[in-house]
């Protein structure tokens, strides 16, 4: 690994010291020899998206990574709603980072993350012409349009943990990242099978990383923490409209009765609905149907616990013995071209 140093006055004169953390080599390297000079073509820039569960450190990473590639990037440029993002972008001086962070939860995911889209097609140019970095954080790729999760993106950095510890992650590149999302998007799955053999998409770019605050002391992590919770609550203050209480209410009424005219299992459901862009997970599903006095019978929830056994294998796939054996779809240069 690398060690990363980062030219911090403040920091340096408050604590004594310099602010360092470890990068991967391979990171870094692809940092050094594909973001960074492309930076500084004429009309380039680049969209980062990483992605992973709630509390894997996708924002230390994240802003590690801005941090290597842009000295001058602070918490200003971390924004985490749509008109923020707009404006940020706006402001932001050639070859700099902007990151936008996650600031939404559940089914107020996707309604988000449509401001988003818009911005990074009607801001294109200015991107383009100012050569910015732009890294998206947020749940997961599947939430994005096809623009900016297949066409737009530069790469996918997936962020996990394994056995509960945190700092894992593995990287997609263009053409991974669309084999990703054209296969995988359906179930939400990072490791779907792709091809005639119906292999499992692999990367063999992956990594580490430590939880390094890298913009600064710990005053600034906690000015950060307070931003990020006042714009999570801020999207939780949005009040439903009538029409869309009775709305969600339908719907719910529509799902319980699919779960009983078809007697399909939660899982089973949520893979029949999101073959018509219904963006809605299991777990929701089972939330719903509990309100209607719903329960799994014991063959479902054997069926989930298969379901939950092949999600985990699906996360902790970097300790497999059988790494070489990778679709050919997916075994040429995967680095970030």
């Amino acid at each position: 690994m690398a060690n990363i140093i980062i030219k911090d006055e403040k920091y340096e004169v408050k604590n004594k010291k310099q602010l360092t953390y470890f990068m991967e080599d391979r990171l870094k390297l692809n940092l050094d020899d594909k973001v960074i000079p492309a930076l500084q073509q004429k009309d380039k820039d680049i969209l980062l998206i990483i992605d992973g569960h709630e509390g894997v450190g996708k924002s230390y990473l994240g802003f590690q990574i801005a941090r290597y590639i842009d000295p001058t990037f602070n918490l200003n440029r971390v924004v985490f709603n749509a008109e923020d993002f707009r404006q940020a972008i706006l402001k932001a001086k050639k070859g700099q980072v902007v990151i936008y962070d996650e600031a939404f939860t559940g089914l107020s995911a996707r309604s988000s993350l449509s401001g988003v889209n818009k911005v990074l097609v009607s801001l294109m140019m200015q991107m383009r012409q100012k050569n910015l970095c732009v890294i998206l954080i947020l749940p997961t790729l599947f939430l994005l349009d096809k623009y900016a999760g297949i066409f737009r993106s530069k790469a996918l950095i997936h962020v996990f943990e394994v056995k509960g510890t945190r700092g894992y992650f593995r990287v997609y590149n263009q053409k991974l990242k669309k084999l990703l999302y054209l296969f995988g998007s359906k179930t939400y799955n990072y490791a779907p099978k792709i091809g005639q053999g119906k292999k499992k998409l692999f990367t063999r770019f992956r990594g580490r990383f430590y939880g390094v605050f890298a913009l600064g002391d710990e005053d600034i992590e906690k000015d950060y923490r307070e931003r990020k919770m006042k714009a999570l609550e801020d999207t939780e203050k949005d009040p439903m409209t009538s029409a869309q209480v009775k709305f969600r209410q339908q719907r719910d009424t529509c799902i319980y009765l699919l779960r009983k005219e078809m007697k399909m299992s939660y899982r089973k459901l949520a893979e029949y609905l999101t073959n018509y862009d219904f963006d809605i997970s299991f777990a929701q599903i089972r939330s719903i149907c509990a309100r209607f006095g719903d329960k799994e019978s014991k063959e479902e929830l054997k069926w989930d616990k298969q379901g939950k056994k092949d999600e985990i294998e699906e996360e902790s796939d970097d300790l497999d013995d059988k790494s070489d054996e990778i679709n050919e779809e997916s075994s040429e240069n995967e680095d970030l071209e």
